[in-house]
């Protein structure tokens, strides 16, 4: 067995093996502790290796999904190895003896995921293949579990950018690609060839030619063709659902590098969960794969204003008639996942209950286009969705009549094909059932003639029917002449055979059979229709979901009071009361109100340069017009009461402060290196956020950046840019740059606290109030009453000298002057001690009092 196992354990490399050993998948050696530890269960042993115990885990079959499903949320890939033939055929073939045969039947890695179990419901799970070839890279992604796929070629600096966006669970590329910048599987380069990709997606598709699902480059076809043999690698010959390939063209979708995803917390917050995020605050999907659309949405804005104003059109219809919205979410609400169901089914590994979904929610498209075709004023994407909602009404009717209303998810017991579908099949549950009840009269008639009331007739799966008695009556069924045959004895029982019981147990055995072969064939059928209309279903799958989003979209901007954005193409943002969606969410459970804030940005005012305090509000302000651009330009509504976008080919934001130990790099180094990628970039049709310019470094190095910086996005780049800064110095900016304007979030202070009021304001800012802000977090008072003193000798040196550090030589050491602080409070607790106060007189008491405030 052991060999067996370490040739399998060969071929499976760097994966863990599940080996299959009856009813558990058991783990060896390495695979074992590796297991044991993320799994949380015991550790054991089996036999010995080189002198030395073999460490050894398992988990049950029947629940390896959930165990599986942590494996790989924590990194790791597994082979399967199943036992591919019976015990009976095994010693058939070799005797009493002979090893069961096993072989690895699948890989499950994080990005070939089909089962319902191991996928989230709401997340996209994306595997992408990636080949530089040349002067490009080729890119190839897929969701398996629901067939999309699309290409892309793009130059290696956007690389970074495309794979943010995509979010793979998995990237495969090759593995003599020594200095790839990501974390990948390295897979052989022959995998990598352009020319067997278009002839490996000539035949998956069954066409002559891919000039009908677009113009494919080199680059990506290389990258398909390596996406293709991996997926054909973890399947072991059996490939996945997989649709005609999509061609992502350059320019199409709004562009947006990974530093910008990742401050504007689209997708997933700063903590790595959904929770805080974008996604999260305006998510109203009722289905998964509404959910899923709307995330790939938010990723990939268009730059189609055509396409733009299709989705808010749809929006707005669903908007503007609640009682259409409510009736269209109702039938979505019950429509089960369509498009993850097909794929199992296509994959092989669907269930009666995938078809049953398949049944349910084809069901649903067909009553929901019923509700719109009924409509007049249909906008025209409802008009372009509605073919794809009908056209399967012959195979709801067939699956409706096949399927029992609620399908098992395993096949093996049957049980699945509704009762009246095939008259042959209710014969023999019949026949099954009327053996079942002959199994009762003969257990009631073996008790007449035993004379033992205990007695019954049990079932298992080893030694199927038997008769069993207690032991204190096992020796009636014992004597010669009795028809009984002894079978096994208990601890408390004696077990039994009967010829009549055997004979009936054999009809049982037979129908059941029989029944079960005729739903598998039933299933395979049904399988087969589904898979042949796999393209037409996926067509429905994709209607359903962006219907949702549409009437999800409509539904969270009717509760939040947000306007459909008028969206133009030219270069402004005309933003009146906009609001963050994600802040102003967690405001509003609070029961707190958020404080909206006007932005006008045109050809002639296009760089604000915003000051103000720390908690202000500039970075929210900064980063909501960023969002309310996004989700314009996603077409969804934007937490605004009014709002002109115009089109923005690329978004940047340089908000926040985070160091990349691992790639070497300190907080200001990401800060320059997200800086160097926005003056490179940025065009002037581009909208460009940047808080903080130059605060990592030395005061007269920062000013100087953030001066330099302000005046290349102003002359070079020309972009749209809201830029918060705390260097009051840059103010004199306006006196040289026409379109920079000045403008700072109000605060005030009042009796000693720092009152932040989120409003806007024109003109630069008078001061930060840093010292009240670090008062409210909590710094001591010493050290805030040192730092005012320390304030004071700057502002005086720079009003005397002109220059920032000046006076910074009369001032004691900040350790000094806290000593000496020290040493007068002693003092002064002292005095206190010495004090009688019982006999002191009102008079000497006032002048002691007197004395003590002039020590302080």
């Amino acid at each position: 067995m052991m060999a067996q196992y370490l040739a399998l354990k060969e071929q499976a490399a760097d994966c863990l093996l599940f080996y299959r050993m009856g009813d558990f998948f058991e783990l060896f050696f390495d695979d074992a502790k590796t297991a044991a530890q993320v799994l949380d269960i015991a550790l054991t042993s089996r036999g010995e290796h080189g002198g030395a115990p073999i460490p050894m885990c398992g988990v049950p079959v029947h629940s390896a999904e959930g165990y599986l499903a942590r494996l790989i949320k924590a990194g790791c890939r597994v082979a399967i190895a199943e036992q591919t033939e019976s015990p009976e055929e095994a010693k058939k073939r070799g005797g009493s003896k002979a090893l069961v045969a096993r072989d690895i039947v699948r890989f499950v890695t994080a990005g070939t995921l089909t089962e319902e179990a191991l996928l989230e419901p709401r997340r996209a799970n994306v595997l992408a293949a990636i080949c530089p070839v040349r002067d490009g890279i080729g890119i190839a992604a897929c969701d398996i579990s629901t067939g999309r796929m699309e290409l892309e070629e793009c130059a290696p600096e956007a690389m970074g950018a495309a794979l943010a966006r995509l979010g793979a669970s998995e990237v495969v590329a090759p593995e003599d690609w020594a200095d790839a910048p990501f974390e990948m599987v390295p897979r052989p380069a022959r995998s990598f060839d352009s020319a067997r990709g278009e002839s490996r997606l000539k035949d998956l598709h069954a066409v002559a030619t891919l000039d009908g699902f677009g113009r494919f480059s080199r680059a990506m076809l290389a990258a398909a063709c390596g996406l293709v043999d991996y997926l054909d690698h973890a399947g072991r010959g059996k490939l996945p659902f997989l649709l005609p390939p999509v061609v992502r063209e350059a320019g199409g979708h709004m562009a947006m590098d990974e530093a910008t995803r990742a401050s504007l917390e689209i997708l997933s917050s700063t903590t790595g969960g959904r929770r805080g995020s974008l996604v999260e605050a305006i998510d109203r999907c009722v289905t998964g794969a509404g959910a899923r659309l709307l995330a790939e949405d938010l990723s990939a804005p268009l730059t189609d204003p055509a396409a733009i104003r299709e989705r808010l059109e749809l929006v707005s219809w669903f908007h503007d008639d609640p009682l259409l919205r409510g009736d269209v979410r109702a039938i979505l609400r019950a429509a089960p996942d369509v498009g993850r169901a097909l794929g199992r089914v296509v994959a092989g590994r669907g269930s009666p209950r995938d078809l049953g979904q398949l049944r349910d929610g084809l069901s649903e498209a067909l009553r929901l286009r019923d509700l719109l075709f009924a409509r007049a004023d249909r906008p025209a994407l409802a008009d372009g969705l509605l073919p794809s909602l009908g056209g399967h009404g012959a195979l709801v009717d067939l699956f409706a009549r096949a399927l029992v209303p609620a399908p098992p998810t395993e096949r093996g017991q049957g049980g699945f094909i509704a009762e009246g579908y095939d008259a042959a099949l209710d014969e023999l549950r019949r026949s099954a059932g009327n053996s079942r009840r002959a199994i009762a009269a003969l257990e009631a008639k073996y008790r007449d003639e035993t004379g033992v009331a205990a007695l019954k007739i049990r079932h298992n799966g080893v030694l199927g029917y038997f008769i069993e008695v207690p032991a204190k009556h096992a020796d009636r069924l014992m004597q010669p002449d009795s028809g009984f045959t002894h079978r096994q004895t208990m601890a408390g029982a004696v077990r039994f055979n009967a010829l009549a019981l055997h004979e009936e147990a054999s009809r049982i055995a037979e129908s059941g059979g029989h029944a079960l072969a005729a739903e598998e064939a039933h299933f395979e059928d049904l399988v087969g229709q589904a898979v042949a209309r796999r393209e037409a279903i996926a067509a429905t799958a994709a209607a359903l979901a962006r219907l949702d989003v549409a009437a999800g979209q409509a539904e969270r901007a009717a509760e939040g009071g947000w306007s459909l954005p008028r969206v133009v193409d030219e270069p402004c943002l005309d933003i009146v009361g906009g609001r963050h969606p994600v802040v102003e969410a967690a405001l509003a459970a609070k029961g707190e109100r958020f404080v909206a804030n006007d932005c006008a940005l045109s050809s002639h005012d296009r760089l604000w340069l915003i000051g103000g305090p720390n908690m202000g509000g500039k970075s929210t302000f900064l980063r909501q017009n960023a969002l309310i651009v996004l989700l314009a330009q996603a077409g969804g509504f934007v937490p605004a009461t009014s709002a002109t976008v115009g089109l923005v080919d690329r978004l940047f934001s340089r908000v926040g402060a985070a160091d990349n130990l691992a790639r070497g790099r300190s907080t200001f180094m990401v800060e320059m290196v997200e800086t160097a990628a926005i003056l490179a970039q940025a065009t002037e049709r581009s909208f460009v956020i940047l808080d903080e310019v130059g605060r990592g470094t030395s005061t007269y190095d920062g000013l100087a950046l953030a001066w330099a910086v302000a005046e290349a996005v102003h002359e070079v780049n020309r972009s749209r840019c809201l830029f918060a800064t705390h260097y009051h110095e840059l103010a004199r900016l306006a006196e040289t740059c026409p379109a920079l304007s000045l403008h700072h979030v109000r605060a005030r202070e009042w009796k000693g606290d720092l009152v932040l009021l989120h409003e806007l304001a024109e003109g630069p800012a008078d001061k930060s109030y840093g010292l009240a802000v670090a008062r409210l977090a909590g710094v001591p008072a010493p050290v805030v009453k040192r730092a005012k003193a320390v304030l004071d000798k700057l502002e005086k040196g720079r009003a005397a000298t002109g220059g920032l550090a000046a006076g910074l030589g009369e001032l004691p050491l900040f350790a000094a002057a806290i000593e000496a602080a020290e040493e007068k409070v002693d003092a002064l607790r002292e005095k206190l001690d010495a004090v009688d106060i019982d006999s002191l007189s009102p008079r000497a008491a006032l002048d002691l009092l007197y004395e003590l405030k002039r020590d302080i």
